[in-house]
């Protein structure tokens, strides 16, 4: 049986994986079947964790904003503080706020005086 020369399109293949790996360790970056694992598993990582990180900075902000609202008076709590954002028609984000909570507290307390005032 005569010998077959196998083209190039697999090993283009295989080199686009391993651009993916390449700054992976050991094994991982090195090895054909084990380059396909790690990248699955990276790339699963990475759609899950964007997400994820949705979440965390949601939750950092909330946190944040309860901080400063809680200083503010002992029976506010942040709850109350956005039901009567909203009630009041104020529509400022979370992020928007927890900025405002960090950087000028004293911006922040005046929101939450009107607030008071209008409810």
């Amino acid at each position: 049986m005569t010998r077959i020369r196998r083209g190039y399109i697999a090993r283009r293949r295989r080199t686009k994986v391993r651009l993916f790996v390449s700054s992976f360790r050991g094994a991982h970056s090195r090895l054909t079947r084990t380059i396909t694992q790690q990248k699955i598993r990276a790339l699963a990582s990475a759609h899950r964790d964007r997400d994820r990180k949705k979440r965390d900075f949601r939750r950092l902000w909330i946190t944040r904003i309860n901080a400063v609202i809680r200083g503010i008076r002992v029976s506010y709590s942040y709850s109350i503080f956005l039901h009567n954002l909203y009630k009041g028609q104020l529509l400022l984000n979370r992020k928007i706020l927890a900025q405002i909570a960090i950087l000028n507290r004293n911006c922040l307390y005046t929101i939450s005086n009107e607030i008071i005032k209008i409810k």
